[in-house]
């Protein structure tokens, strides 16, 4: 077996051109990592590989779930696992690409095993935060699992569900059950860790550049056709960046100019989200912090870095 390699950072950060690059270099297959780009319907708003990317290497969990459903770290985790035992089949090193750090964690630092939840309580739980409204929800949440709550964002919605069908269905909080990842379920493969921060104006700038060319390629489309599906506010694809702002848009209840601007500014968010996460949840085995995220920026990776992870894959390979 060949050692993974993880190609890690904030959204918009070059991450999937240079895991192409490598993959292209090193006889390598793309596993995605990104809770967006699993989802078929989101390809312009995930900034999903296009066809020709995809046809320069294998890719692997790209657009295989529907948005009608839920893509958990855990599901996500078992579909990783088979993607990287397939590029092991192929000979080819697996290259982890993506910025949902829960899923990368989840990978390499094993999951609790969270007894399932009875059909029964999702939808009642489901049917009480619809009455409630996310606001009473989440102090309920709050009172009774004060832990779990602190480190939920607000606007998320489908998570603080999951806390509360996971309490209910077990009596024990969810902050509790992460907290006793089962012995031996971590990753033991050797894994290279390349971790991309571009600087702070770079970053910024590809933020708002990137969703320009979502909107060039369709995104309001693309969403038009992902309101028609009606889904459920609570599931994980109706959280893809820009998505809320452009319905909105196509609902009559603000303007295009002022749906783009905010679709932009949530998506500067949650990169800064992102790095800090990044910056203090995962070990790096190398980091760059590129000023301009271009062609130029791939280069100089290529001269600087290239012979680092193919001294690691070489000295680690099994």
């Amino acid at each position: 077996m060949l050692p993974v390699l993880v190609v890690a950072g904030p959204t918009a950060s070059g991450k999937s051109a240079l895991a192409l690059r490598l993959a292209e270099t090193l006889g390598g297959a793309i596993v995605n990592a990104d809770s967006m780009q699993v989802y078929r319907e989101l390809r312009v708003l995930s900034a999903r590989p296009g066809p020709e990317d995809e046809a320069r290497a294998p890719h692997r969990l790209y657009g295989v779930l529907s948005a009608r459903e839920t893509c958990s770290a855990g599901r996500w985790r078992r579909m990783a696992l088979e993607a990287i035992a397939e590029a092991d089949r192929m000979g080819r090193v697996p290259i982890l690409v993506g910025g949902t750090g829960l899923y990368l964690r989840a990978l390499m630092a094993g999951l609790a095993e969270i007894p399932e939840i009875p059909e029964g309580i999702r939808r009642d739980v489901r049917a009480h935060h619809v009455a409630m409204g996310q606001e009473r929800f989440r102090a309920e949440l709050e009172a009774l699992d004060p832990a779990t709550a602190a480190r939920l964002d607000p606007r998320e919605p489908q998570r603080h569900i999951r806390a509360m069908e996971v309490l209910r269905a077990t009596g024990k909080p969810i902050s509790t059950w992460l907290s006793e990842t089962q012995a031996g379920e971590g990753w033991t493969r050797p894994t290279f860790v390349q971790l991309v921060m571009p600087a702070r104006e770079a970053l910024i700038a590809s933020c708002d550049a990137r969703f320009e060319a979502m909107m060039r390629d369709g995104a309001l489309e693309e969403a038009k056709a992902v309101a028609a599906l009606a889904l459920d506010p609570v599931l994980p694809a109706t959280r893809a960046l820009g998505l809320r702002e452009l319905m909105a848009h196509l609902a009559g209840d603000i303007a295009l100019e002022d749906a783009v601007a905010a679709a932009k500014a949530a998506t500067r968010r949650y990169a800064k989200r992102q790095v800090t996460w990044f910056r203090h949840q995962i070990h790096a085995t190398n980091i760059v912090a590129p000023q301009h995220l271009d062609r130029q920026f791939l280069e100089s990776f290529a001269a600087e870095n290239l012979p680092i992870i193919r001294s690691f894959l070489l000295t680690h390979r099994a």
